[in-house]
């Protein structure tokens, strides 16, 4: 099994204290449909939550845009700088993989955490 293609337990952000954390000590970047919130944690891994607002339809939708998210991120993670908690707030949009691949694509470039583009890895 390829092991650079999980999502281990440690790489996700958890607990009311951690995320708030990340809230006071922020930088934002915004692209339509979502926005992210990063911040350092000293770690050499990133640790990640992904959040929606109530209004977001219902707990069906917000959990099939969860699994969306996650998957984009653990996709696009091995592209990412180290050492940094991630919030990822999304918002109503169109909800589809390919979508969300260029939401968080977008974000992380704004945020300076890409290695690397598409482009160089040809």
């Amino acid at each position: 099994m390829e092991t650079g293609f999980l999502f281990p337990r440690r790489e996700r952000l958890k607990g009311r204290d951690n995320i708030r954390e990340v809230f006071k000590k922020k930088k934002v970047f915004s692209c339509p449909g979502a926005r992210l919130l990063m911040s350092g944690n000293g770690l050499n891994y990133n640790r990640v939550a992904f959040s929606f607002p109530r209004k977001y339809g219902n707990a069906v939708e917000r959990n099939h845009s969860r699994r969306l998210s996650r998957e984009a991120y653990r996709l696009l993670r091995s592209e990412l700088h180290q050492g940094y908690d991630l919030v990822l707030l999304v918002y109503s949009s169109k909800d589809n993989f390919s979508a969300r691949m260029e939401q968080l694509r977008a974000l992380f470039l704004k945020a300076g955490l890409l290695n690397k583009t598409p482009d160089s890895q040809k």
